[in-house]
């Protein structure tokens, strides 16, 4: 389950880029987050984006299948910190309506929690039943 080197470099610089997107789509489009039903589809929509940066995880960290739990909970962590400190210091990085700062962050721990349920899901689903062998 450890990681080597490369692998650690690969996922720090795979979570500054997911944190720059997410950054970039709160800045750019505040009424995607603002409006009702902009905002309930792109959570709806989270759940496609969030299936891929796992996958793109596994691929970009050469992650085992033992290790891809362990790999998107490095991405998150990372990512999440950055987010921490973004909107507790530098707030205005995401946009200067507090309102779409505020839901961008809501949006930004919902897709948090969706990839790592989904790492989840892809990590149980990879390992065998207990007295079962996969062939």
């Amino acid at each position: 389950m450890m990681l080597g080197r490369t692998q650690i470099a690969r996922l720090i610089a795979l979570s500054l880029g997911f944190w720059v997107l997410a950054t970039l789509y709160i800045r750019l489009l505040p009424n995607a987050l603002i409006n009702a039903n902009q905002g309930s589809l792109g959570f709806v929509a989270t759940l496609p984006v969030a299936w891929l940066s796992v996958r793109l995880t596994k691929v970009i960290g050469r992650l085992a299948p033992n290790q891809l739990l362990f790999g998107v909970t490095v991405v998150g962590a990372i990512a999440m910190m950055i987010d921490g400190v973004a909107l507790r210091w530098f707030s205005g990085v995401y946009g200067s309506d507090p309102r779409a700062v505020r839901l961008g962050a809501a949006w930004l721990l919902w897709g948090y929690g969706v990839s790592m349920a989904i790492a989840l899901a892809m990590a149980f689903g990879s390992q065998p039943s207990p007295g079962c062998s996969r062939t």
